[in-house]
């Protein structure tokens, strides 16, 4: 197929529209609920105050603001795909935010700023006594502001919204690449979301990981997980970039209805509950012919997690002893094997090392 056709073939699955609308209109929109957070995203929700102020200032500064995205549904709702800091500062400052939880979240209060210093301590109305409110004018100034609003429409390819989404999210400051992954998980389907979750704290599976604070904070274990389903039911294409390998196996598998997801989450427990009560917070580190040591290694994740899971009845058939004793032979083991060695090192390229590894996992962990 010609890039010609490609393109043509592309935009046919994308169909948008847009419009400027007034803040006011768009308050009044989500009033009403025909313009929806999801409340997932509504946890993603992270500017500070002084990020919130400095929003706020310029739009007072008739600073143009970037658009939103949104998604039309079958009943002409908008979900929103885009833009959750900028419109969540504009609904909580106003006082008609509600959290995940449909409460309504207090009104911020403003700090000062270089230009407007007299913005500090300044609310959107007098809520309690002592409160200092912005006055009429310019809350009328900020419900006339214009934004505009990008649709994609209801007749759009199906998973156009998750790959819109993920273009205009990925690579941003607020968000990390799962962080972005979970909400796509979200739109598609919820409780596959909430089962990556609920697994990510099992703690057998922490306890063998060992990931530190901010990699969690990130995400880390959810991904982890992610990874673990999509080594079993989304084989890696050689060359794909490791993210879009990703990224397309959350689409794919959590729209799978064929997956018995009970069955699954029982061999997962089953599969890291060996790995712990074999090698710990061990599991997937370095092994230096001496002992266990150093930091989470990717590469020891794919393939053990990936080698374990494929050959969980064998393995389980055996005695608790001798399932340590092979376990932890098997993971020292590693560490001279040609295959392994060679593309597991700093530098090498995620792509190679899936291309390499996951092959050689099942065979490898075979009793």
């Amino acid at each position: 197929m010609s890039l010609e056709k490609e393109i043509e073939k592309a935009r046919k699955e994308i169909v948008s529209d847009g419009y400027d609308m007034s803040l006011g209109e768009v308050m009044n929109l989500y009033k009403e609920d025909e313009l929806k957070i999801n409340p997932e995203f509504q946890r993603l929700f992270r500017w500070d105050i002084t990020r919130k102020t400095r929003f706020i200032e310029s739009i007072l500064l008739s600073i143009p603001i970037p658009p939103i995205f949104v998604f039309q549904d079958k009943d002409g709702n908008w979900e929103l795909i885009d833009g959750l800091q900028r419109l969540s500062t504009i609904l909580e400052f106003a006082g008609v935010l509600k959290d995940s939880e449909g409460k309504k979240v207090s009104p911020s209060t403003l700090e000062g700023t270089k230009f407007l210093p007299s913005l500090a301590d300044k609310r959107w109305q007098v809520w309690n006594d002592g409160d200092a409110s912005i006055d009429k004018s310019m809350q009328m100034q900020i419900k006339r502001a214009r934004i505009r609003v990008e649709i994609l429409l209801k007749e759009s390819d199906e998973n156009a919204k998750y790959e819109l989404f993920q273009r205009l999210n990925t690579g941003g400051a607020q968000l990390s690449q799962q962080e972005v992954r979970n909400c796509v998980a979200v739109m598609i389907n919820p409780e596959f979301y909430k089962l990556l979750k609920k697994l990510s704290e099992n703690e057998d599976f922490s306890n063998t990981v060992n990931q530190t604070d901010k990699a969690l904070e990130k995400q880390s274990g959810v991904e982890l997980v992610l990874r673990y389903f999509a080594f079993k039911y989304h084989p890696y294409k050689n060359g794909l970039d490791v993210h879009e390998y990703l990224d397309e196996a959350l689409i794919e598998i959590s729209q799978n209805v064929d997956i018995d997801w009970v069955k699954e989450e029982v061999l997962f427990k089953k599969t890291f509950s060996l790995l712990n009560d074999s090698l710990g917070d061990a599991a997937f580190k370095r092994w230096d012919g001496n002992s266990f040591s150093g930091k989470f290694l990717m590469s020891l994740y794919e393939t053990i997690a990936s080698g374990v899971s494929q050959n969980l009845d064998e393995i389980e058939s055996k005695d608790k002893e001798e399932q340590k004793e092979f376990l932890v032979a098997r993971a020292k083991a590693l560490w001279s094997d040609q295959v392994f060695e060679k593309n597991s090192g700093a530098g090498i390229r995620g792509t190679t090392r899936l291309s390499k590894l996951l092959p050689m996992a099942k065979g490898f962990f075979k009793p």
